[in-house]
């Protein structure tokens, strides 16, 4: 079955990213073993761009409820109390050097808190 059909950018059976053709006849999806003619990239212009957020979307300073500041990166992660997007995260290492960092996450909207241990 076809996963991106068209698209000789990606393998057609399971979707990985091919890699550059190369001075090989084929290009082989590593992931898979397909294989797809280096002619079929042959006109093909390949273009990419890095989008980098506005400072103001991506930073964010609330004011909690005793006066502090909460400041710090604002990610795509759903709030498990209001259901909506947008927390702030920091992390602490709150183990031994060899465990991984505490994240520490606080909703943009209802401040609610929650922590994850890597």
């Amino acid at each position: 079955m076809s996963c991106s059909a068209g698209d000789p950018n990606f393998c057609q059976e399971c979707g990985n990213v091919l890699p550059l053709p190369g001075i090989s006849d084929t290009v082989r999806c590593p992931r898979c073993s397909f294989s797809i003619p280096v002619t079929d990239f042959s006109g093909l212009e390949v273009c990419s761009a890095v989008v980098f957020n506005p400072e103001q979307q991506s930073l964010v300073a609330l004011k909690d409820d005793d006066g502090s500041e909460l400041k710090g990166p604002v990610i795509d992660r759903r709030c498990a109390r209001c259901n909506k997007e947008g927390m702030i995260y920091h992390t602490r290492q709150m183990r031994s050097a060899d465990e991984g960092q505490t994240v520490f996450f606080t909703c943009i909207n209802c401040r609610y808190q929650e922590k994850e241990d890597s």
